[in-house]
């Protein structure tokens, strides 16, 4: 499991260990929060991937649940044609104020199974970087 391997490599690197997940944290919510700013519909995209915790959260914010074909669509009537869009519900709540940032947060929340094995992997040649250049003092 990743959160026994996560909270062993917590207890070997300590700081440096936080350190790299957070950073690899702030990285994901820079990542997503520009997405979203830029009208990516990162909900069909995660979609795409099935994660089964992204769908317990934007439940919580009112983005989830079953699609029905004539609730998600907008008609817009241009002169003598007429086209269906498909309602995009992240553009919605980033237009909101503070919406993307949150939005961008809670994905970030549900890639969590994501960052720790990247966190797993980078931490030890970061660990040993930091003591080849003497600014951790343990030797890993």
């Amino acid at each position: 499991m990743a959160g026994g391997r996560f909270r062993e490599l917590l207890k070997k690197y300590g700081k440096v260990a936080l350190g790299v997940h957070f950073s690899v944290s702030a990285a994901s919510i820079s990542g997503l929060y520009v997405a979203i700013k830029n009208n990516v519909d990162v909900e069909s995209a995660l979609e795409k991937v099935r994660f089964k915790q992204l769908e317990s959260i934007l439940e919580k914010v009112g983005m989830g649940g079953p699609k029905e074909e004539t609730e998600g669509e907008v008609v817009t009537m241009s002169q003598s044609n007429q086209e269906v869009k498909p309602r995009n519900r992240t553009a919605e709540l980033a237009a909101s104020s503070g919406g993307a940032l949150a939005l961008a947060v809670l994905c970030n929340k549900a890639l969590f199974p994501v960052r720790v094995p990247i966190t797993i992997a980078l931490t030890p040649s970061i660990a040993k970087f930091l003591a080849r250049r003497q600014i951790i003092k343990s030797s890993v």
